[in-house]
């Protein structure tokens, strides 16, 4: 049973005394599966996997308070895992154990792709007798008389939306809303409700959206692997994803069943010996492998990065570094990097992160970077360490800079233009491909690293992010390529003073 490559922490105590096991009861005793497949006969019983169950009881984990702990989740797995029964099942359940007057809504990019989660809870009550005379079914809409709730389905304009008032959402495919639009107008009309809930559930797509910026769903999985990673505490959000880390052989069986929960069981292995000698690549890692994949042609090699991390390894106290920043003032981030400089030829730089500010997510229009923490970062790493150069491009913080200066901190300009980026970007890819730089791991590092794509034009390539406007950060990337750049310079010599005589001419 493959599990979740990502996953938020819940509370084993949240879980027991969460809802999970009676969801998967009430499933197992009234829902029925509506069409042959692997994973079971039409007609019969569903039967729920222990990934499955896991995956619930986490999902309708309670606090101690007796709350839903949840109040929106983002289920990824790939396609043909079962998502659209999972779906239907918690849009009935929501329907039969929600409040008195409850409003259940399955959304979708269009009406069409609403209607297959809907579709297929519409079929599961049909299919069970026990159940079709306890509801009334119509073609986008199914009611329970007996405590007023409805279940609808909607299409995607979200101007049409106010004046809901849902307590559960179900989201199919939330990797194709064109916006974030719908999803929000949703979220906000269930503030009413006391345990409101929306679940989306996807496979990956492209990264970016129709305005260019990350795509709703690309949003929410950055937002999740913050959380996992600890760099965000949100007990609401919920997060599984299942799918191959960057780097896996797509055409790797082993592979495949890490990122399939239901392989060989829900979907047939035999289907992916056959799909992936006639799927474009790019297509097969997001539908089968559950990968995201960019819009424009990504910088580094998957997995190459990884390969040259050695985070049991430090920087020492006092060994010669160059500090890389790249600075903005506002609605963007602020880096600040270090790359020690080689002592022999056998000695590879390593890379590290000191400080990185970006935006917070809930941060209003007024945010901006501290710039006086921003210095004092500077400061305490040339306390710590002995540097060469703190390189920088001058745009926007020539002020810091003078002042830097001005206390005898040696400053050295690097203007991010065609003529200096072009060959150190070359140099950081030539490193990373070759395995002579090492760096620590650092998460921020490598969540910048991946936004990079490669721009080319008559003058050679060089870094740039996958959309433009796109809110993506790369600016931790941008300052470990100035500072490699310079780490593996070098180091300019000061010129000897010449003193003449008229008599030596």
């Amino acid at each position: 049973m493959a599990a979740p490559y990502l996953l938020t922490p819940v509370p084993a105590e949240d879980v027991a005394r969460g809802d999970g096991e009676s969801f998967v009861n009430f499933s197992q005793s009234f829902l029925r599966v509506t069409k042959d497949s692997v994973g079971g006969d039409s007609g019969s019983l569903l039967v729920f996997r222990d990934w499955q169950r896991d995956l619930m009881c986490q999902l309708f984990a309670r606090r101690p308070d007796g709350k839903y702990r949840h109040r929106q989740a983002l289920i990824g797995m790939p396609r043909k895992n079962g998502k659209s029964a999972v779906g239907a099942a918690i849009a009935i359940y929501g329907l039969v154990s929600g409040p008195k007057g409850g409003e259940v809504y399955s959304i979708a990019a269009d009406k069409e792709q609403a209607r297959i989660v809907f579709g297929t809870a519409k079929k599961m009550i049909e299919l069970e007798p026990s159940m079709a005379n306890s509801f009334r079914v119509y073609r986008d809409a199914i009611e329970l008389p007996a405590t007023g709730s409805v279940y609808r389905v909607l299409s995607a304009e979200a101007f049409t939306k106010e004046g809901l008032n849902p307590h559960l959402t179900i989201a199919d495919e939330v990797h194709a809303q064109p916006t974030r639009e719908l999803w929000d107008v949703m979220s906000l009309a269930s503030g009413a409700r006391v345990e409101p809930m929306m679940v989306g559930i996807t496979t990956a797509g492209v990264k970016s959206d129709s305005t260019g910026g990350d795509s709703l769903c690309y949003g929410m999985y950055q937002y999740g692997e913050k959380i996992v990673r600890g760099e965000i505490d949100d007990p609401a959000f919920y997060f599984a994803w299942w799918g191959a880390p960057e780097g896996a052989d797509h055409r790797d069986p082993a592979v495949w069943a890490a990122a399939n929960p239901g392989f060989n069981d829900i979907v047939s292995e035999e289907d992916f010996h056959s799909s992936v000698l006639r799927t474009p690549e790019a297509e097969y890692r997001t539908k089968r492998m559950n990968q995201w994949v960019s819009t424009a042609q990504a910088w580094l090699p998957a997995g190459a990065w990884d390969e040259c991390a050695t985070p049991e390894l430090a920087i020492a106290d006092g060994a010669e570094v160059i500090l890389g920043f790249d600075g903005s003032f506002n609605n963007d981030s602020t880096a600040l990097v270090v790359v020690t400089c080689p002592q022999g030829e056998d000695e590879k730089p390593y890379v590290d992160v000191v400080a990185a500010w970006e935006k917070p997510t809930d941060a209003g229009n007024e945010w901006a970077v501290p710039i006086f923490d921003v210095e004092d970062e500077i400061r305490k790493a040339c306390r710590r360490w002995q540097v060469r150069e703190i390189v920088c491009d001058p745009f926007r913080w020539a002020r810091t800079y003078q002042v830097l200066e001005d206390e005898g901190l040696p400053v050295v300009e690097f203007p991010q233009s065609p003529a200096r980026m072009i060959p150190a970007t070359q140099r950081f890819y030539e490193a990373v491909l070759n395995k002579t730089v090492e760096h620590s791991g650092d998460a921020r590092l490598a969540r910048h690293l991946s936004n990079c794509v490669l721009r080319t034009d008559s003058r050679g390539s060089r870094l740039s992010k996958d959309a433009k406007h796109s809110p993506r950060k790369i600016d931790l990337a941008v300052s470990a390529v100035m500072a490699l750049e310079r780490a593996c310079q070098e180091p300019e010599v000061a010129p000897i003073p010449q003193f003449f005589s008229w008599a030596d001419l």
